[in-house]
């Protein structure tokens, strides 16, 4: 139980925003500088451990509130937050500069984001998520990311790899502040921190939103899909703009469909692990607009591997009406 009103369960949100955004940029820079040390690619991190990283909120969140027998902000956080992010960041991404993308990016994994939401969509048809169904959907993300870590790059992959090492080499999404902080056990601490910030923010922000959404009269699958949500959608929307002023545009779609990757298998699968999931029947709606916003962004992306401004706008357009809908 949360005490206070309305306006203290909003500002309770917001800082958990704040924090959720913290913990995981934490996160980010210090797993970037670990796999780093281990040589991996910067394509393969900007594809895994940039989006791992990212989606920590979303993880977090949904945990928690399976943990609270609270399926709907558990399911809904991860379906809202896919839609936010192929609609709204990459649409508002696009508004700014029109994207290009490589070839492999679109055929393996944009074909893997369309399989991972089919597969997370036939799971959640009978609206329960059982820990057998869970284990599942976490042996798939296991098996995407076993794959790309094969290292196996081919011609095509190294035209966003140089992307991504012109973002990562000269400071893009993973040298900001942190990286000018130096003590020894550095970056043990910043996990370790950054983790402890994430749990913390996502356990306030389940309670907040929960409490405002019964106060309010509004369904906690509405305010699970929407304001939960863009919250923890902030890490990958952070990451994609200063991918975009460094002039990195592939690592801000390969952050975006990595993160949506592990949200619908990985993060729906660890929470249904940890206790078994039940949701109402909005989840077959939201899902319906999940697969239409993914199939048209992977058109898009497919049809002379660009989004364009127009394209872009009628994405970021599609998410504002989704919430008007569900708000109103």
């Amino acid at each position: 139980m949360l005490r206070g009103g309305p306006v203290v369960q909003i500002g309770v949100i917001l800082v958990s925003v704040l924090g959720l955004w913290v913990g995981a940029r934490l996160l980010v820079d210090a797993a970037v500088r670990a796999a780093r040390r281990f040589g991996l690619s910067e394509l393969t991190i900007g594809l895994t451990i940039v989006a791992i990283g990212t989606s920590t909120p979303e993880l977090s969140v949904a945990v928690d509130a399976a943990y609270k027998g609270l399926g709907d902000i558990a399911v809904a956080n991860v379906l809202g937050s896919n839609i936010y992010n192929v609609a709204f960041v990459l649409g508002v991404i696009s508004l700014f500069r029109v994207i290009p993308v490589a070839e492999s990016l679109v055929s393996r994994d944009g074909v893997a984001l369309l399989a991972s939401t089919l597969l997370g969509g036939l799971v959640l048809f009978d609206l329960r998520v059982t820990r057998l169904e869970g284990a599942l959907l976490v042996a798939a993300f296991v098996a995407y990311t076993a794959y790309l870590l094969r290292g196996t790059q081919t011609e095509a992959d190294g035209a966003t790899e140089q992307s991504a090492d012109q973002s990562l080499g000269d400071g893009g999404v993973t040298r900001p502040i942190t990286d000018r902080i130096d003590f020894p056990g550095r970056d043990a601490v910043f996990l370790a921190g950054g983790l402890a910030l994430v749990v913390v923010s996502g356990d306030y922000m389940v309670l907040a939103a929960s409490e405002l959404a019964r106060g309010a009269g509004v369904s906690e699958w509405v305010i699970g899909g929407t304001i939960v949500a863009a919250g923890t959608s902030t890490p990958e929307f952070a990451v994609s703009l200063v991918a975009l002023r460094r002039g990195s545009l592939g690592v801000s779609v390969g952050n975006v469909v990595g993160s949506n990757i592990l949200n619908i298998t990985g993060i729906v699968g660890v929470a249904a692990v940890a206790r078994p999931l039940a949701v109402s029947a909005s989840a077959l709606g939201t899902f319906a607009w999940l697969v239409a916003v993914t199939l048209l962004i992977v058109a898009a992306l497919w049809t002379g591997r660009v989004l364009s401004r127009v394209e872009g706008a009628f994405f970021a357009t599609s998410e504002v009406t989704r919430w008007i809908l569900g708000l109103i």
